[in-house]
């Protein structure tokens, strides 16, 4: 979509009060899709990064987030409104930086949703295939899209309850794996706790690791973006960033030290190298049976589901922000009558998501090698990327306001978050082929990419400021 200074909106406001610590925590973990990212990512980080080492890694990678997380609810404290990172930036560094890093949320959200979508199509296809129904992908991709619209039309609370089921069920079909594998006593090896030894964690491999376990934690921000909707948002945004963090962390961390268990240390990473596809399936044949792992493949397509519902809902608060603060055609910052959902912003940004897949779809593209493998690799850079921003502005707007908050929260956490997060983006980057599965010159151009995405940005919010001063003024501060 071609952004366009239009006149701000009279500050619509979504449904206050629709949803609460539950809810939110339940968008944020089902963005994560843990089933997904257990069964999906682990197994690579296992047979390409550092081995029995993995469990660590998550931890390392939840430890980050929640040094980040310090300095992130300080500011969900004192700047409120749809757009969280974009307001955030905004008032920490400067609007046109905040313009910048819109943009950036929305093509990293943008090839989340894109990527998902299309490996949702590939698990329902074959799926169906045995029992005869055969389809294209691309049409249970584009069915997906229209269930998810629909849903994102509902009040937030709808979504909620929704996200929250599949959340549940998948969560529950891993943890009785891993119950199932501590009961018989572990594999060959019994149980230890070499995956969270230093020498095991920092072994060769980490850096690969890392790209691969950082990927499963993106989702992050939904907790801040629905801060207008939340009940108390002062206290709810907090709780359930830090709830969402330390579930999503240990879940991984524990599931993935379970398999590890069940394979045995010194030989997990052979295991996962021989098969990365049937790495988790294979043991919840042996350990739970075959209902079990046929069980496991329809979790996946309903936590494919959920993730996508997720960021299909925080993409219509970023299109919703940008529209109400005039930075986009106004008719965005609408919301409906009933529903008091961003319901124009849902429409534009569900005929955005199937025109792209429309290209991909045209072009004949592999939707898992290329669809899913390269846009997600674009999500990582780019979400990345947003949060080492706010970390830069979460210091600036303290160093302004310095009597609101003590040292940790204001200056040492985020800048730690900030070294943590630009040392990930700069292992992402080198690891890029790793990541998408492709040395194509366009995946080596996705860095190159964002930066020019936000300098686009950048441009545009001084274009605002000398063209219309007014609307620069309001810019991140629509609810102030």
């Amino acid at each position: 979509m071609t952004l366009e200074i239009a006149n701000p909106v009279a500050s619509p406001r979504l449904a206050r009060n629709s949803v609460g610590l539950a809810h939110i925590v339940f968008f944020v973990v089902a963005a994560a899709a843990p089933l997904t990212a257990v069964v999906g990512a682990s197994p690579v980080a296992f047979a390409f990064g550092n081995g029995a080492g993995v469990p660590g890694a998550y931890l390392l990678a939840g430890l980050l987030y929640l040094v980040f997380s310090v300095g992130f609810t300080a500011m969900s404290r004192h700047v409120e409104g749809a757009g969280a990172f974009y307001a955030y930036i905004s008032q920490g560094i400067g609007r046109p930086t905040g313009v910048g890093a819109a943009l950036m949320a929305l093509i990293t959200y943008s090839a989340v949703q894109i990527a998902i979508y299309a490996l949702f199509g590939v698990f329902v296809a074959a799926g169906l295939a045995p029992y005869g129904i055969e389809m294209p992908w691309w049409v249970w991709s584009f069915a997906a899209l229209a269930v998810v619209h629909l849903c994102g039309q509902r009040n937030i609370a709808f979504s909620g309850k929704i996200l929250g089921v599949c959340m549940v069920a998948e969560i529950v079909i891993l943890l009785l794996l891993d119950v199932g594998i501590l009961i018989q006593g572990g594999g060959p090896e019994g149980i230890g706790l070499t995956s969270f030894a230093p020498a095991t964690v920092l072994s060769p491999g980490l850096g690969a690791a890392l790209v691969f376990v950082i990927g499963s934690f993106i989702g992050f921000e939904a907790t801040a973006i629905f801060g207008e909707e939340a009940e108390n948002p002062e206290t709810t945004i907090p709780k359930a960033t830090y709830v969402a963090v330390l579930l999503i962390t240990l879940f991984y961390a524990f599931s993935t030290w379970a398999i590890v268990q069940h394979y045995g240390a010194s030989q997990v990473q052979a295991v996962a190298e021989a098969g990365l596809d049937n790495f988790f399936f294979a043991a919840m044949d042996a350990v739970l049976g075959r209902w079990a792992s046929e069980t496991m493949n329809i979790l996946l397509i309903t936590s494919l589901f959920a993730c996508v519902l997720s960021f299909h809902n925080t993409l219509n608060r970023y299109f919703f922000a940008l529209g109400r603060e005039g930075l986009a055609m106004r008719a965005l910052g609408r919301v409906h009558e009933k529903h008091l959902s961003p319901h124009i912003a849902g429409v534009v940004q569900s005929v955005s998501a199937a025109a792209i897949l429309l290209v991909f779809v045209v072009s004949g593209a592999d939707p898992y090698a290329v669809v899913f493998s390269w846009m997600s690799a674009l999500a990582v850079i780019g979400i990345l990327s947003v949060q080492a921003l706010v970390s830069v502005a979460i210091v600036l707007y303290f160093h302004r306001h310095p009597d609101q908050h003590g040292r940790w929260t204001t200056l040492v956490a985020p800048s730690v978050a900030f070294v943590g997060l630009l040392g990930a983006l700069a292992l992402v980057i080198n690891n890029l082929s790793l990541l998408s599965g492709s040395d194509s010159p366009v995946v080596a151009s996705f860095p190159y990419a964002i930066v020019l995405v936000c300098l686009a940005g950048i441009l545009f919010g001084y274009r605002i400021k000398a063209k219309r001063p007014d609307l620069y003024a309001g810019l991140g501060r629509m609810l102030d």
